[in-house]
């Protein structure tokens, strides 16, 4: 009884001695082993044999792209804006070892700091600088990580933006800005628009008056012209000009009779003496 009892002991022993022996590490996974409480070796995937009852795996650590979400958070701009910020970080380990020792959670670091540089870079910038560079702050953040999470045993593939924008209160501010803008941009055009008409107006008026003058020259000009040829014609210095009054008189008196308002036409007295006394200076020249 005591020899199957020590055989059963044995058995289990050399089970549990298997056991702590053989360790298969699936694709994707690296552990860490540690001897005796101190690193030892890091298993790669496939069969690996242990020490037993000294060796140890310590820590389990992907291989593979892992994502970290990095959580929204309030970020104030260079020219005191608040803006809304949140990302997704895409992290490798490439040393497992450095993972494991180098600091104390990994995936809290990368995030922890993912958004403190996304605070710092985004905090250097003005308000539209920030909306409008998704890429340059890509760039900035990848650039800022490298360095700190290489200690850490971690490359950073890549951080993206998921979404940047203003606080509820800056959105408010900034529609009223865009409105104030657009009011403003109307009122120039309208200005703009009543400058031009009044300059247009003015050189009408400018114009008329220059066409105006000339016509008035040359009005002035065909009278002294049919005045030279009225005395050249009666050789009578006083003649012509009697007789462009008793013209301009007969004008004026057919402009008052074919006018609408006219009642009363006003002849002057001694008409035929006039008359007479026109042709008769004409005669007597």
């Amino acid at each position: 009884m005591s020899g199957l009892i020590l055989t059963g002991v044995f058995a289990a022993f050399a089970v549990i001695t298997l056991y702590q022996a053989v360790r298969i590490v699936p694709q994707g996974e690296e552990w860490i082993v540690q001897r005796l409480g101190r690193y030892s070796k890091t298993l790669k995937p496939g069969l690996n044999l242990l020490v037993p009852f000294m060796d140890e795996v310590a820590y389990r650590l992907p291989t593979k792209d892992i994502i970290l979400k990095v959580d929204q958070q309030e970020i104030i701009t260079k020219d005191n804006a608040v803006i809304l910020a949140n990302a997704v970080c895409f992290a490798k380990v490439v040393d497992p070892q450095k993972a494991s020792y180098g600091v104390e959670d990994y995936q809290e670091a990368v995030t922890t700091l993912s958004m403190t540089c996304l605070r710092a870079i985004v905090g250097a910038m003005e308000l539209d600088e920030a909306l409008s560079s998704r890429d340059k702050i890509k760039a900035q953040l990848r650039d800022a990580m490298s360095e700190q999470t290489e200690d850490w045993g971690i490359t950073v593939r890549s951080v993206e933006i998921q979404d940047i924008k203003p606080s509820a209160s800056m959105q408010g501010a900034m529609e009223r800005q865009s409105a104030a803008e657009r009011e403003r941009k109307a009122q120039v055009i309208e200005a703009e628009g009543t400058k031009q008409a009044t300059i247009l107006e003015a050189q009408a008026r400018q114009e008329s008056a220059k066409l105006d003058a000339e016509a008035q020259i040359a009005l002035a000009e065909a009278s002294a012209k049919s005045i030279t040829m009225v005395k050249d014609a009666m050789g009578n210095e006083s003649v012509p000009a009697f007789y462009l009054l008793g013209e301009r008189y007969i004008s004026a008196m057919e402009n008052l009779a074919a006018s609408d308002n006219s009642k009363i036409i006003l002849l002057p007295a001694d008409l035929q003496g006039t008359i007479g006394g026109l042709l008769g200076g004409a005669k007597k020249a």
